[in-house]
Parts: structure tokens; C-alpha cells; sequence
């Protein structure tokens, strides 16, 4: 029989999470409650709110002394954050469920974030309809609109708890029978002006049994690519598409954050990096394009994204940027760059072909590039190109064979 583990305030929600108790053991499940309340449980719990945050040696007496509440979620938060993990771990559990508003929700989702990929988990709340992504981050965490606050019973709340409660049963209830995955894994990293790039090297790499696993280059792609090969889900990387960088260095919305293109290279993977799309920064509707960039060329892609050229000078930080990166790496890389474009559009007789622009980045990388396990390899096509395409899959390859024989 699987266990759900019910995580929350059982101090101040105790009737509800008590609800979801009852429905989710007549569904022939156990349960394991957990409390994250700063007060004692209304009832009897499996782990104290003092056991959870003792996990960062802490007192609860001395958190409810403070009347900190700010102090208090902090302190709970990354209590829970390690202990989730844990009590995982030690078999106590098999999926996980939590209900509350933006405190409760800011608490566990933390921990919820810190378990495998495939782990059931879902977090019922009251911010669930808005931008969610400070809160799932890179995880398969589920969250799902409370559409009132988590507080009573009544005949909104109930059907909500219910449908959360039957979903996640469901998750644990119905498993798929386990398959064996042998064929080494490559993350590839995709945008939709360098879909044919990928698309040629997948298929070239799965004829050859390897298994592809696709990141859509608009922030949480890249994000969730660096993640899943800090946590050695990855043996090769075909970073054809680092545009991320253009969005985190000059203030567009797909932006992967600071450490975008480290992964790989601190955890010693193979690693085939391209400048796919690294024409363009990205914008939703052109309304939203800030107005320091009055004048410059633009392309609307569809009615909610506009993309930017990026112009000499944003090319030469880019280079350095991606230099740097590239910098980091500890075991053999290659770098490939398509000089004829480096997307759909960046290519001649397209709007954002800038050949002036691209020689600046690419003069820019090789300026600053000082690692020797860094290989720069320049092909005169576009990054669209078949045999582009093939060749960063061959490379790839041979350094992954060649690890594997060391």
C-alpha cells in the first residue's frame, strides 16, 4: 500500500488537511502528515512542527517567541527543504500533497522541489493561477488553483480538495511498468528558428542509439537542462541554442539565469555549444519592448513575442559572456559556429542577417577563449544546415565514446 505525506499548517488548517486525511485513506492509501505550522497540530501528527525545523537546528519555542512571521516561513521553508528529501529517502513516503495560500505555498514547495523527477506532487494554492515558476522551478511539482482560500470547508473548497486528493491517488495508484533505459542520454537544446539544426542531429544520434531529450530554450528550457545535468540524469549535451544569454544580458523575458552553460562544464559532461539564435533578443507583445531600445530592428514574431537583433556592441559581451562560460570547462568541448547565420532568419536575404554583427561575436569569443579542452571548429553554413547539424552530432559522439573508453 502507497503513502501520501500531507505537509502543512495542521495548527491553523488543520480541518481541511484532516479532509483530505479522510478521502485519501478510503481510497486505500496511508497517510503521513507532517506539520508546518509555527503552532502545535490541532491533532496528533507524524512529524512536529518542532522535528522539522530541528532538521537546521532550531527551536520552535524560540521561533513562536520572536512573533516573526517573515523569520518564521524562512526558517520552516528550509527546514523542509532538507527534511522532505530525507523522509523520502528513508521510504517514509511515495508521493506528497500540501494546501495553503502564499506562506504555505512559499514553505513546502521547497521541499517538494528537492525530490526526484516522477515523484507524485502536487501544492493546492491560492497563487496557482499566477506566475508559478518561482515556486516549481525546474521540478514536475503540480500546482493547482485552491480558486478560494484554503480556509473552511464548504461546497467550492471541498470539490477542489477532493479533485486534488482523487488526482493524486490516481498518480500513485496507477504505475507504469518500469522500462529498462539503456541507451545513454544527450540533452539538446531547441528554439523554433533552430528547429532543423535539432531536429537533423536527433535523428542522427537516435539512429545510433542514443535517447534525446529536447529543452525548449526560453528560460525554465534551460534552467531545467542545467538541473537535470547537475543531478547526473545526463551523459552528452548538445547545447546547439544558447540564446538564453541575449534575454539575461540585456532584459528579455526568456532568461536562464547567471549560471546558464556551467552545468556541463563543472560536472565534466561532453558538451557540443553552437550560437543558435544568439541574433535575437526576446520580448512579448511589441507594446512591452522597453523604450531604450526605440529604433532598433525588430521582428514580431507572432502577436505576444518580438524579437530584437542584437546589434555589434551587444555581440561582443556576448562573446566575452560566452567565453567565460566556456572557460569553466574541465573536460574536452566543442565549440561549432555556423558563420553563414545563426537562425532562421539570421541568414542572407532574411531580416536579421547581420554577417557584420555575427563576425563580431564570433571574434569576440575566440578573443577571450583561453581553455585548452575547448575545441573551435567554423563551418560556412548556416546553423540550419544538415551537415552542420550532423557534424555537432558526430563530435559529440566521439567524446562521449572516448570518455566512456578512458
Amino acid at each position: 500500500m502507497k503513502t501520501l505525506a500531507i505537509v502543512g499548517t495542521f495548527d491553523t488548517k488543520g480541518k481541511e488537511l484532516s479532509y483530505v486525511k479522510e478521502i485519501v485513506e478510503e481510497l486505500g492509501l496511508k497517510t503521513f502528515t507532517i506539520n508546518t505550522g509555527v503552532f502545535e497540530s490541532e491533532f496528533k501528527v507524524d512529524v512536529t512542527n518542532q522535528e522539522v525545523v530541528a532538521e537546521v537546528g532550531e527551536n520552535i519555542s524560540d521561533i513562536v517567541k520572536k512573533h516573526d512571521r517573515g523569520y518564521a516561513t524562512e526558517v520552516l521553508s528550509k527546514s523542509i527543504e532538507k527534511i522532505i528529501p530525507r523522509l523520502y529517502n528513508e521510504g517514509k513516503f511515495d508521493g506528497i500533497i500540501s494546501f495553503g495560500g502564499t506562506g504555505g505555498t512559499s514553505i513546502v514547495t521547497p521541499g517538494m522541489r528537492a525530490l526526484p523527477i516522477g515523484v507524485p506532487k502536487i501544492m493546492v494554492s491560492t497563487v496557482a493561477a499566477g506566475d508559478t515558476s518561482f515556486y516549481i522551478g525546474t521540478s514536475d511539482l503540480i500546482m493547482m488553483p485552491s480558486v478560494v482560500d484554503v480556509a473552511g470547508l464548504n461546497r467550492v473548497s471541498t470539490q477542489i480538495f477532493q479533485n486534488a486528493a482523487h488526482a493524486i491517488a490516481g498518480m500513485l495508484k496507477f504505475e507504469s511498468k518500469k522500462i529498462e533505459h539503456k541507451k545513454p542520454l544527450v540533452a539538446a537544446t531547441m528554439f523554433g528558428l533552430t528547429t532543423p539544426a535539432v531536429n537533423y542531429a536527433t535523428e542522427y544520434l537516435e539512429k545510433r542509439g542514443y535517447e534525446v531529450l529536447i529543452f525548449h530554450a526560453t528560460g525554465v528550457g534551460g534552467k531545467t537542462m542545467e538541473s537535470l545535468i547537475d543531478n547526473g540524469y545526463i551523459e552528452g549535451v548538445l547545447d546547439l541554442t544558447t540564446t538564453e544569454w541575449c534575454d539575461e544580458l540585456f532584459g528579455g523575458v526568456l532568461n536562464a539565469g547567471p549560471n546558464r552553460l556551467e552545468a556541463a562544464a563543472l560536472n565534466k559532461v561532453p558538451q557540443v555549444v553552437s550560437l543558435g539564435a544568439i541574433d535575437m533578443v526576446n520580448f512579448g507583445s511589441f507594446d512591452t519592448v522597453p523604450s531604450k531600445y526605440k529604433g532598433r530592428k525588430f521582428y514580431k514574431h507572432n502577436p505576444s513575442v518580438t524579437l530584437m537583433r542584437t546589434n555589434k556592441e551587444e555581440n561582443k559581451l556576448l562573446g566575452e559572456k560566452i567565453a567565460e562560460k566556456l572557460n569553466l570547462a574541465k573536460q574536452d568541448t566543442v565549440l561549432i559556429i555556423p558563420n553563414k547565420g545563426l537562425s532562421g532568419i539570421d541568414k542572407e536575404g532574411e531580416v536579421f542577417y547581420g554577417p557584420e554583427e555575427d563576425k563580431i561575436l564570433f571574434d569576440s569569443i575566440k578573443k577571450n577563449l583561453n581553455s585548452d579542452v575547448v575545441k573551435i571548429i567554423d563551418m560556412d553554413t548556416v546553423i540550419n544546415d544538415k551537415n552542420f547539424a550532423e557534424t555537432a552530432a558526430q563530435e559529440l559522439i566521439h567524446m562521449m565514446n572516448r570518455k566512456n573508453n578512458n
